[in-house]
């Protein structure tokens, strides 16, 4: 009986790590220059695929903030509430998800994407690319929730 309840309570913490290790959940993003918050950002899972929305912007003067230099639908949307990750997947026998894109709202672009949890799922190194994610830049978002 003891041994039957340790293999529950076990099994449960590591599916609670396992859970952990998944880009899905609100993310802290760091401002690359000023190493300060900038965003808080939603990542949820719909069936295997990933999509990331802006749920909190840190400074208030950009509260109203909208996508001028976009060129897809999202032209002139509010950043704020705006869905900036889509159709990441888990990449078949690895650690990472990707297959999807990641728009910068503040010049406009949308680069492929490639996150990796670290940390034991309490960091995700986000990278941004164009073509081979060698050519691209990474920013390590810190898990809120």
């Amino acid at each position: 009986m003891k041994a039957t309840f340790a293999a529950l309570l076990l099994a449960g913490a590591s599916a609670t790590v396992f859970a952990q290790a998944s880009p899905a959940g609100l993310w802290k993003t760091i401002d690359d220059e000023t190493k300060q918050e900038k965003s808080l950002v939603r990542i949820t899972d719909n069936a295997g695929v990933l999509t990331g929305k802006i749920e909190k912007l840190t400074d208030p003067a950009k509260q109203d903030a909208t996508c001028d230099k976009c060129s897809d639908a999202r032209k002139d949307q509010k950043i704020l509430g705006m869905t900036i990750i889509e159709g990441v997947k888990k990449a078949a026998g690895e650690d990472y998800w990707d297959g999807g894109t990641i728009l910068d709202p503040n010049n406009g672009k949308v680069y492929k994407v490639r996150m990796t949890p670290a940390d034991g799922g309490k960091k995700l190194d986000v990278r941004g690319y164009i073509g081979a994610p060698l050519l691209g830049r990474t920013q390590t978002w810190i898990r809120v929730e």
